[in-house]
């Protein structure tokens, strides 16, 4: 499809890339400052799915410049995401910043950890409550970044929080200026 439509050759290029096909620095922080993100997985007979993962930031780790893993944390216990993964280790990776409106698709291979509890710990978002019994290792094989052009520009409740309280600040500092200054002109 991509050759009928004529985007293979750029396409191509970004495939060869070594940096699109390893963790980089960049890419590291860039997933470190995420709060959530999206994990595609499908049965053996090709039945996709989707869940969305959250936690506090640094929740998705790098371990190497070919793994990313974070805790299984309990949720709904359905686990169709780990029933997925013992069919079929194809997984994908959606992250997203909408301050930004950047996002990052990465391809790879899951796979679900039990019994490494020094990784299980080192996964735990500290002050969790939440006892995670597993963790889910990604081992990437490519990523991409994709346009900004549909993403909407949405901020976190801590984000407005935060602009709301200096933007009162400075209200606040301009107020006493301008009661200073009629003071003194009386």
């Amino acid at each position: 499809m991509q050759a009928r439509l004529g985007s293979r050759g750029r396409n191509e290029e970004i495939e060869r890339s070594p940096a699109r096909n390893s963790v980089t620095p960049e890419l590291a922080a860039w997933l470190a400052e995420r709060n959530s993100f999206f994990l595609g997985t499908a049965s053996a007979d090709g039945r996709p799915y989707i869940q969305h993962r959250g936690g506090p930031p640094g929740f998705l780790a790098a371990l190497d410049e070919k793994h990313l893993a974070f805790a299984d944390l309990p949720g709904n216990k359905q686990y169709i995401t780990l029933g997925n993964l013992s069919e079929n280790d194809r997984a994908i990776i959606f992250a997203i910043d909408y301050a930004h409106r950047q996002r990052i698709k990465l391809w790879g291979r899951a796979e679900v950890i039990e019994d490494d509890p020094a990784l299980i710990e080192r996964l735990t978002p500290p002050q969790s409550r939440l006892r995670p019994q597993r963790a889910i290792r990604f081992r990437l094989e490519g990523w991409d970044v994709n346009c900004p052009q549909h993403i909407p520009q949405l901020f976190t409740a801590e984000e407005v929080e935060a602009a709301a309280g200096a933007m009162l600040a400075r209200i606040q500092e301009l107020e006493e200026e301008v009661a200073r200054l009629k003071g003194e002109t009386e």
